[in-house]
């Protein structure tokens, strides 16, 4: 069974990039502790990614996943007992 291993944002700019997690197609994934250390990263560039965000979360098998398929995912592991946010997103505070 997979876990959650970390927030990330996609940022989806109709590019492809290496080395990206296995179903990511097109644009890149940052990842980091918290969303707002992803988003940190990215104001440190010159790529523009306002509007074109998605708010998920790195699996252990290298997928990102939406902030409601990342609740799913660690309710079943039994990473958390309950999700304290809107009852269908995680958040990374339910984790750590």
């Amino acid at each position: 069974m997979t876990k959650i291993l970390c927030s990330a944002i996609l940022v989806d700019n109709d590019l492809e990039y290496e080395h990206q997690p296995r179903n990511i197609s097109s644009g890149f994934v940052v990842c980091g502790m918290r969303h707002h250390n992803c988003f940190t990263v990215l104001a440190q560039t010159d790529i523009e990614y306002k509007g074109m965000t998605v708010q998920g979360f790195l699996t252990v098998n290298n997928n990102f996943v939406t902030r409601e398929e990342a609740g799913i995912i660690a309710l079943m592991s039994k990473q958390i007992e309950k999700l304290s946010y809107h009852n269908t997103k995680l958040y990374s505070e339910d984790l750590y």
